[in-house]
Formats: structure tokens, C-alpha cells, sequence
């Protein structure tokens, strides 16, 4: 007589971090689409009598730079203050030797990954490391918006922006680092889909239908 697995059921991702997390992919992607014709123009013809989809692209690269520029600060909030702490233990693995040796051993497909929280010690500093990136890029983001727009919000952005184009040596360096930090993110996406992806294979759980209904499935032995 066969046994049919069961498994339990384990709520990790609150609507919250579900909803942010999908607007900011939506967000990334769209900025990295326009980001490239931005930097260089070539959908248009030098022929054409369309002018306006410079404008159309710039304009939605605003919108979702702010979009992404909300995001970030509503993540950074709710990584420190959300009651819901399953990220915030995480850190426990990061101080812990025997799980960093653990995770890795995983990969080699060598045993079970174990964890105080929701990610790795691996994923945890890879997650913080694409925040801080995500955190500069919106930044320089925002100081190119003011040195454009000089009315509204970026002329009250005005005075900072000078002072950090001014540390970054000039505004050309400020749009070469935007744009190099944006490499990051497509380099972070790419890998970080294919985990996904290859971590509901090799344990399981804790896949990509997590972050879709919030709940992770763990075998019961």
C-alpha cells in the first residue's frame, strides 16, 4: 500500500510584501525597458514626424521611478517594523556559521536547508545588498529628475541634488552610475528567477507560488 505525501502549510508572506514585491518587478522592468531607449534613442526613425515617444518613454520612466522610489522606502519600513518578523529572523541564520555551510551544502544538493526565518543567509545578504542598490539607483534617480525639473518636487530636491552631484563628481558620473546600477538589477533579476525557480525543484517549497498566495509547503516526514 503506498503512503501519499502530506504536507503543512506555513503563512510567510503578508499581502503587504506579496503586492510590493510585484509592483516592484513590474516597476524594474519597466524602468530597465525605457532606461535603455533613454540612454540611447533608437526606436524612432530621424525621418519620422513622431516626436512624442521620447516624451511618452520619459514620462513613464517618472512614473515608475517614483513607484519604485515608493516601494523601497515602504520595504526598508516594513523589514524593521512589520509585526509579521519572519524576515527579520532571517538575520540569525546570517551570524550562524553552521547555516552558511548548510545553505551551501544545499546547492551540492547535500542535505536540508534549515532556517531561522524565510531566507538563507546566501539569500538574506543577496536581498540586502539588491536593496541598497535599490536605494542608490532610486537616489541618482531623483537627482537627475531635479536637474531637469527644476518646479514642484524637484525644485525642492533642488539644493540636495547640487551637493550630491557635486560629491559624485559631476552629472555626467551621476547618469553613468544610474545606469551601471541598473545592470545590477538585470544581473540580480536573471539570477534570481532561475533560483526561484531551481529552489521549488530541488526542496520543494518555498518556490515561486509562494510569493503568489503567501503560504509555503513543507513535506511532513
Amino acid at each position: 500500500m503506498q503512503h501519499q505525501a502530506t504536507h503543512t502549510r506555513h503563512y510567510i508572506f503578508t499581502p503587504a510584501i506579496r503586492i510590493f514585491h510585484w509592483l516592484r518587478a513590474l516597476s524594474i522592468f519597466v524602468l530597465i525597458i525605457t532606461g535603455f531607449y533613454l540612454a540611447w534613442p533608437f526606436l524612432v526613425a530621424p525621418s519620422s514626424s513622431d516626436v512624442l515617444v521620447q516624451g511618452w518613454l520619459r514620462f513613464a520612466h517618472i512614473i515608475f521611478g517614483f513607484a519604485l522610489t515608493a516601494v523601497t522606502i515602504a520595504r526598508f519600513y516594513l523589514f524593521f517594523f512589520s509585526r509579521h518578523d519572519i524576515e527579520r529572523r532571517s538575520f540569525k541564520d546570517v551570524m550562524s556559521v553552521s547555516s552558511w555551510i548548510s545553505q551551501l551544502k544545499s546547492y551540492l544538493w547535500v542535505g536540508h536547508l534549515n532556517k531561522a526565518g524565510v531566507y538563507g543567509p546566501l539569500q538574506f545578504v543577496t536581498y540586502v545588498a539588491i536593496s541598497i542598490v535599490a536605494l542608490f539607483i532610486c537616489i541618482t534617480g531623483l537627482v537627475l529628475y531635479a536637474n531637469v525639473y527644476h518646479q514642484g518636487l524637484g525644485g525642492a530636491l533642488w539644493e540636495i541634488s547640487a551637493w550630491i552631484t557635486a560629491q559624485m563628481g559631476g552629472l555626467a558620473y551621476v547618469r553613468v552610475i544610474h545606469h551601471y546600477l541598473m545592470w545590477a538589477f538585470i544581473i540580480f533579476v536573471v539570477i534570481h528567477v532561475y533560483m526561484a525557480v531551481w529552489s521549488g525543484i530541488r526542496f520543494k517549497h518555498n518556490s515561486v507560488d509562494s510569493i503568489v498566495s503567501g503560504y509555503d509547503y513543507h513535506k511532513d516526514h
